[in-house]
C-alpha cells in the first residue's frame, strides 16, 4: 500500500466550494480495525448539515466527512478474524468519531463492518449503510411496526423514504406516503399503497379519508418542522411518531397528548447487527436500493448541491459517489 490517498477535505464551513481534493496520509491501522479500499460512498443530509456548520462543535477542521462505505478489505489488524483480505464489506463510519468516507481508503473498527450484499453493486451498497441502519432502528426497534398496521411515511421518494417504504412492506404494513404527483407511480412501484400529493393536499385530511377517520399507527418523519408538529393529528390512539430530523427549535407537541402518542427521535448508532438484518432483506429481494445520481469523488460539492435541491431537480433516492469508476449519472427532469 501507499502511505497517501486522495481525499475530499472540508476546509471551512459554508457552501459547496468548501471542499478540496487533496493527497492525505492513510491513518494507522489498529488491532481491531480493517483498512478498506473505498469503491463507493454516498451523500446524506447529515453531510451537508456538517458542511454548512450545523455541528461546528463536533467536527474540528480540516476534516474528511462522509458516512457510507462500500469497498474491499485490503488489510486487517492482528486481532481481526471476522473478515479476510479481499472481502467485500459495507458500513457507516463512526459518526463524529474520526475521518469519514470521502476518500480512497478508510480505516474502520471491525465491529461496525458488515458483509456487503452479494446481489448489489458497491454503489448500491454504499447508498444503504446509514439509511438502512437508520430505517431499521426507526421502524423495527423504535416504532415496532407490526403486520397489518398502517404507517405514514413523509417524503417517500427521498433517499430515506424509498428504503422505508420497502421495509414497511416487508414487515407487512399498509403504507401511505407523501410525494409530488410526478413521483406517485414511482413510490407505488416500491410498494406504497396510497400516495398523498403534499404540494396540493393536506396530509392530515387525506389520512383521515384513507383510514376512515381511524388514523395511522405510525408516522415516520424525515422532514421535521410543521410535519413533526402536525403528525399527531394523523395518528390513531396510542400511535407512534418516529423522527430522524434534528430539532433546532423547541417544538409544541400538545396535539400528541390527546392521542397518548409516543415520540422517538432517532440518531442511530451503527453496528453490524443492523447491517446484517438489512443484508438479509436485500439478498431476499425485499429491498432494492434506489440511486438517483452518481458523481465522482472530485465533484462532492456538486453532489451536495444536488441533494439539497433534489426535489426541484427530479432526484429520486440517493446521490452516490463512485470513488473507483468515476461514473457520472444525473437525474432527468420529472
Amino acid at each position: 500500500m501507499t502511505d497517501t490517498m486522495k481525499a475530499v477535505v472540508l476546509e471551512k464551513f459554508g457552501g459547496y466550494d468548501a471542499f478540496e481534493l487533496r493527497d492525505v496520509s492513510v491513518p494507522t491501522l489498529g488491532p481491531r480495525q480493517v483498512r478498506v479500499r473505498v469503491h463507493a460512498t454516498a451523500i446524506n443530509p447529515l453531510d451537508y448539515q456538517i458542511r454548512r456548520g450545523d455541528y461546528v462543535d463536533y467536527v474540528p477542521l480540516p476534516a474528511i466527512i462522509g458516512h457510507d462505505v462500500s469497498g474491499v478489505v485490503e488489510e486487517k489488524g492482528v486481532d481481526v478474524s471476522e473478515f479476510g483480505i479481499g472481502d467485500e464489506v459495507y458500513y457507516t463510519p463512526k459518526i463524529f468519531g474520526g475521518p469519514g468516507s470521502y476518500a480512497e481508503q478508510h480505516i474502520a473498527d471491525v465491529d461496525l463492518v458488515g458483509r456487503k450484499p452479494r446481489n448489489i453493486t458497491h454503489l448500491e451498497a454504499a447508498s444503504l449503510t446509514l439509511v438502512g441502519g437508520t430505517v431499521w432502528e426507526a421502524l423495527v426497534t423504535r416504532a415496532q411496526l407490526a403486520v397489518h398496521e398502517t404507517i405514514l411515511i413523509h417524503g417517500g421518494a427521498g433517499g430515506v423514504g424509498t428504503v422505508a417504504i420497502q421495509l414497511a412492506k416487508a414487515i407487512g404494513a399498509r403504507v401511505i406516503t407523501t410525494a409530488r404527483t410526478s413521483n406517485h407511480e414511482f413510490v407505488r412501484s416500491l410498494g406504497a399503497d396510497d400516495v398523498i400529493d403534499y404540494t396540493s393536499d393536506d396530509y392530515v385530511s387525506a389520512v383521515a379519508d384513507l383510514t376512515h377517520g381511524q388514523g395511522v399507527n405510525v408516522v415516520f418523519d424525515t422532514i421535521g418542522g410543521d410535519t413533526l408538529t402536525r403528525s399527531p393529528l394523523a395518528l390513531a390512539d396510542a400511535g407512534r411518531v418516529v423522527s430522524i430530523v434534528d430539532i433546532a427549535q423547541p417544538q409544541n407537541l400538545i396535539e400528541a397528548w390527546g392521542k397518548n402518542a409516543a415520540y422517538h427521535f432517532v440518531f442511530t448508532r451503527q453496528n453490524r447487527g443492523k447491517l446484517d438484518a438489512v443484508t438479509n432483506l436485500v439478498e431476499r429481494g425485499l429491498i432494492k436500493p434506489v440511486i438517483g445520481a452518481v458523481l465522482p469523488l472530485a465533484r462532492v460539492g456538486e453532489a451536495h448541491e444536488l441533494l439539497e435541491n433534489g426535489g426541484s431537480r427530479g432526484l429520486r433516492g440517493k446521490v452516490a459517489i463512485d470513488v473507483v469508476g468515476q461514473t457520472v449519472a444525473l437525474p432527468s427532469p420529472q
